[in-house]
C-alpha cells in the first residue's frame, strides 16, 4: 500500500471518528497535524497544496468576499429550504443556537470559524485532500473533478451533527468552494476568504435569529 493511500485513509479515519463523536471540538485539530506531517515528511512546501500568495491578493480577497456572500445567500434562500423540503427535516443547528443574541459568543464562534473553519478546513479538504486524491487518480482533468466530488462528499459527512439536510448542504457548499479553488488555479486564498465570509454571514444571521433551521 502506497504512502499516499495511507494518508488518504488516515484522513478518512479522522472524519469518520469525528462523525461518531470521538474527536473533541472539531476534526480540524487532528487533520492539520496530519497535513503538516505529510508535507514535512515529503519535503513539500505548503504551496504544493495551494497555500501561497496569489498573483493579486487584493483581487483574490475581493472575489472571495463576493463569492462568500453569494454562497451564503444561495444556501439560505435556495438550497437549504429546498433540501429541507426534500428530506422532510431542517438542519440541526442546536450546537450554535447559543449565539442568538449573545455578542460575546458570536465573537468566539467567528474566531473559530475563520481559524479552524475557513483556514483549517480549506487547507485540509480543498488543498490537501483534493491534491492527494487527484495524485492517486493520475492528476488529469478528470482526476481533479473526481477529487472534487469525493472531497465534497466527505466534507459534507464531516458535518453529520447537523442532520441529513445539513450533511447535504455542507457537501454542496464544499463542492462550490472546491470549484472556486480550481478556478483560482488551485490557490486557496479565494476559497479561504469565501468560506470565512460565508460563515460570518451565517453567524450574524444566527445572532439576529434569522437562519433556516434555527430553533
Amino acid at each position: 500500500m502506497s504512502l499516499r493511500v495511507l494518508e488518504i485513509l488516515a484522513f478518512f479515519a479522522v472524519v469518520v471518528a469525528d462523525a461518531f463523536g470521538f474527536v473533541p471540538l472539531t476534526q480540524t485539530v487532528l487533520l492539520l497535524p496530519l497535513v503538516w506531517v505529510s508535507l514535512h515528511f515529503r519535503h513539500e512546501p505548503w504551496s504544493t497544496i495551494g497555500f501561497s500568495r496569489p498573483p493579486s491578493m487584493a483581487q483574490s480577497i475581493a472575489v472571495g468576499t463576493l463569492a462568500g456572500i453569494a454562497l451564503e445567500a444561495f444556501a439560505v434562500s435556495v438550497t437549504t429550504p429546498w433540501i429541507s423540503g426534500l428530506v422532510g427535516v431542517e438542519p440541526d443547528y442546536s450546537e450554535v443556537s447559543g449565539v442568538k443574541g449573545n455578542l460575546g459568543l458570536l465573537m468566539v464562534f467567528l474566531g473559530l470559524s475563520w481559524s479552524l473553519g475557513a483556514f483549517g478546513e480549506e487547507l485540509c479538504f480543498r488543498g490537501f485532500l483534493m491534491k492527494r486524491l487527484a495524485q492517486l487518480l493520475g492528476e488529469t482533468r478528470i482526476a481533479w473533478v473526481a477529487s472534487l466530488v469525493l472531497a465534497s462528499v466527505l466534507f459534507g459527512w464531516g458535518h453529520t451533527e447537523q442532520g441529513v439536510s445539513g450533511w447535504i448542504q455542507e457537501g454542496l457548499s464544499g463542492f462550490l468552494l472546491g470549484v472556486l479553488f480550481l478556478l483560482a488555479n488551485r490557490n486557496l486564498v479565494v476559497a479561504i476568504v469565501a468560506h470565512g465570509v460565508s460563515n460570518t454571514v451565517a453567524f450574524v444571521l444566527i445572532y439576529f435569529g434569522h437562519y433556516p433551521g434555527l430553533a
